[in-house]
């Protein structure tokens, strides 16, 4: 295992230490116990799909996103249609919510290796974000050969005015085997209405692969995207909606550019209430890391939970 992966597993375990020691008066007083489920499916061009059915247990949960409990996940992977392979997944999942830092730490196993994810941000103007997750690679030889992936970075907000906001972030990418991948993001965000929800957006993604092609996940040498995006979030009775959608363009090593679109639906419903729900849709054409080819991909992934607080 190299220095990478140490500290990855590392940072995910010192993370949920203090938040097994907290008291329960610090969580607040709207705490309490919840049960809920989560629903994940996705399919792509590469005829794979994937379910992830989740039963949620806490003994902490808060509306401002504070929780101490279990997630006990079920996962069916049929990559490439090659025959579904079921997985059982277990996670130890915390988070403070509340205060000028927040972070959210889910670790666990899928029997095999330490998988979950972790991150800590802040609240001020310039917003200060680290994070890091590890999962299993879900092509045919990632889910037989064992091939995993972490990925670790920061971003930071840089808000020009109450208008427009640009985010930057960095990460450092390693998977099973020797390929290395660097990462780099710059988003651009100008406000065109605020009582309407309204923004205009200019999302770009480059990432260089040290050992391109290593195995069968995409993984050109360079890949870059350039993405405008518009997009719309509106509160209906105490209910968030968002909508998003863009087309713009991508590029991988041995290919010229090609569009690229993207379209996303996002509903949560209120926090405080006894009951809350929340579901996403996603339809893409970047490549991701499951994906095998790059060239007229297609992704389509949708989520969703449901929570009832005691």
């Amino acid at each position: 295992m190299r220095p990478l992966k140490h500290a990855s597993l590392l940072v995910l375990s010192l993370l949920a230490v203090p938040a097994m020691a907290q008291d329960d008066a610090e969580t607040g007083t709207e705490a309490g116990p919840a049960i809920g489920t989560e629903v994940f499916v996705s399919t792509d061009s590469d005829d794979t799909t994937v379910w992830r059915v989740a039963g949620d247990f806490d003994l902490r949960n808060a509306p401002d996103g504070s929780r101490l409990g279990v997630r006990v996940e079920k996962a069916w992977y049929d990559p490439q249609g090659q025959g579904r392979i079921a997985r059982e997944r277990v996670f130890l999942q915390v988070a403070d919510g509340k205060g000028d830092v927040e972070w959210s730490v889910r670790i666990g196993t899928d029997g095999d290796t330490v998988i979950g994810s972790a991150s800590i941000n802040d609240n001020e103007d310039f917003r200060k974000e680290a994070f890091i997750e590890r999962d299993i690679v879900e092509t045919p030889l990632g889910l037989e050969r064992g091939i995993y992936s972490t990925f670790a970075g920061a971003a930071i907000d840089l808000p020009a005015d109450e208008n427009n906001i640009f985010t930057v972030l960095g990460g450092v990418q390693e998977f099973t085997g020797d390929n290395l991948r660097l990462h780099l993001r710059g988003n651009f965000v100008h406000v065109v209405d605020s009582e309407l929800g309204l923004s205009a957006q200019l999302r770009t993604r480059y990432f260089h692969s040290t050992e391109p092609g290593e195995f069968d996940y995409f993984s050109p040498e360079n890949y870059t995207q350039v993405l405008p995006v518009v997009q719309l979030r509106r509160f209906v009775n105490d209910w968030q909606l968002l909508a998003a959608g863009g087309i713009g363009a991508q590029k991988s090593t041995g290919t010229g550019w090609e569009q690229a679109n993207f379209a996303q639906f996002r509903f949560i419903s209120a926090a405080e209430n006894d009951w809350f729900a929340s579901g996403e849709a996603i339809y893409s054409q970047t490549p991701g890391d499951n994906a095998v080819a790059g060239s007229g991909y297609d992704y389509f992934q949708a989520r969703f939970s449901l929570t009832r607080r005691f």
